[in-house]
């Protein structure tokens, strides 16, 4: 029922009368409702996707042109959203919100040679080497390809740095143990090897990767494998839905671990279904708040949730509001292209990228966390925020929102950390 609503809210976007369709800016929308990453992929779409219905009900388009947003739910399925990618080159879409890495960076080549800007819901750092001089192998530019917050490789890192001031606050003897976990695919794996290095120069032990699979499962064997190497900080690459089986397993078996969730493996959705499973995780977060805090900027968050839910009663996740940051960089990118009556094409979009440094869309102060691209450097940010999941009773009964009210889940802050913008980290 939730993808059909997503889908809905969507579509809903792009009705028009033919006259009036001309006229509308068409842009792409990739989402994940029924695949192995829907649990994650749901919430994140149903933000863009209200964005940009929002940006076409009080802002009126970009430049007086009403977008028409192309929905399509490929289920995490990279091929078919290749086959989609060539329906919108047709389409002649100017713009794409996409999302996951095995896509995505199918899709460089594709989105680099027609010069669509393509903002993902993947942070690989592959995708940030803009014009392609790191030198690494197997790195392309990527000058098209922009996203929404740290790399997966930089919130880890952000995470290690502070793991290390954990571990030394903590006056335990020798040297902390680190491990990788996580899926064989292009996603958790992206930022694998620059995790273990650094976590090397830090003083950590690294242990071999443990892997489990992207979908629920029993993972017993993960976690006694995981007890017996003696592992005191675990990095769980996947989303949310499979993680929760690692930490419920974990704690079934009574192995004891200070795990570190990637920016899509842990929410508040998941600290409902996990209960106490996930206290303790912690893991970055885009934003500069979460929903219910104070900022400028959750005024108009709420007036955007309200377009698939005019009772304004919904709890929206980390990955709501992420969406919606995602889908407000792509739309000022594109006010900047159309500024004195320029044509709204996929060259001045990204030039639109480049436009603003510490950038925060009009309208989202304190909420969405600011951003810079370069030409040559597609990190937008370096600032990598930590949150903690606490659970302290039962969840099991009443909604998100219920157990966030009662004080049942909460995310705590816990650090930020500011990363330097190292060069031997571009597209790594």
């Amino acid at each position: 029922m939730k993808s059909s609503f997503l889908l809905a809210a969507a579509a809903a976007i792009g009705l028009a009368g033919p006259a009036v369709a001309q006229q509308r800016i068409p842009v792409g929308h990739l989402m994940d409702n029924s695949g192995a990453t829907s649990d994650v992929g749901l919430p994140y779409g149903q933000g863009v996707a209200d964005t940009l219905a929002w940006v076409n009900a009080s802002r009126n388009g970009i430049s007086g042109r009403q977008l028409n947003v192309l929905g399509f739910d490929y289920g995490y399925a990279a091929p078919r959203a290749v086959g989609q990618y060539q329906a919108w080159s047709r389409d002649r879409v100017v713009a794409i919100q996409g999302w996951g890495t095995a896509d995505t960076e199918a899709l460089t080549r594709f989105v680099t040679r027609d010069r669509i800007p393509y903002i993902s819901g993947s942070y690989s750092a592959a995708l940030t080497d803009a014009a392609g001089r790191s030198g690494r192998q197997g790195v392309e530019a990527t000058p098209f390809n922009f996203f929404y917050g740290p790399s997966y490789s930089d919130a880890l890192r952000g995470m290690l740095q502070w793991a290390k001031q954990d571990w030394d606050r903590s006056g335990r003897a020798g040297r902390p143990k680190y491990v990788h976990m996580g899926a064989n695919h292009p996603y958790p794996n992206s930022p694998k090897e620059a995790g273990e290095s650094l976590a090397r120069e830090l003083g950590f032990d690294v242990l071999p990767a443990i892997q489990f699979a992207l979908t629920p499962g029993d993972y017993t064997a993960q976690c006694l494998t995981l007890g017996n190497q003696g592992a005191n900080y675990a990095y769980l690459g996947n989303t949310a839905g499979s993680n929760l089986s690692v930490l419920r397993a974990c704690q079934t078996a009574g192995v004891q671990v200070q795990f570190l969730g990637n920016v899509w493996g842990m929410d508040e959705n998941a600290m409902k279904a996990a209960g106490t499973a996930a206290n303790g995780v912690v893991f970055p977060v885009r934003t500069a708040v979460v929903w219910g805090q104070d900022a400028p900027g959750m005024t108009t968050a709420r007036q955007i949730s309200r377009i698939s839910d005019p009772t304004g009663t919904a709890y929206r996740t980390v990955h709501y509001l992420a969406g919606m940051c995602a889908a407000m960089l792509m739309t000022e990118a594109m006010d900047t292209a159309a500024e004195g009556g320029g044509a709204i094409t996929g060259e001045r979009i990204r030039e639109g990228f480049y436009a603003r440094q510490n950038w925060v869309p009009r309208g989202f102060e304190g909420l969405c966390s600011p951003s810079s691209f370069a030409p040559d450097d597609h990190r937008g940010t370096m600032r990598v925020a930590l949150y903690r999941a606490k659970v302290s009773g039962d969840t099991s009964q009443g909604s998100v929102a219920d157990l966030v009210a009662a004080g049942t889940i909460k995310l705590e802050p816990v650090t930020v950390i500011e990363l330097e913008r190292r060069r031997e980290w571009l597209g790594w």
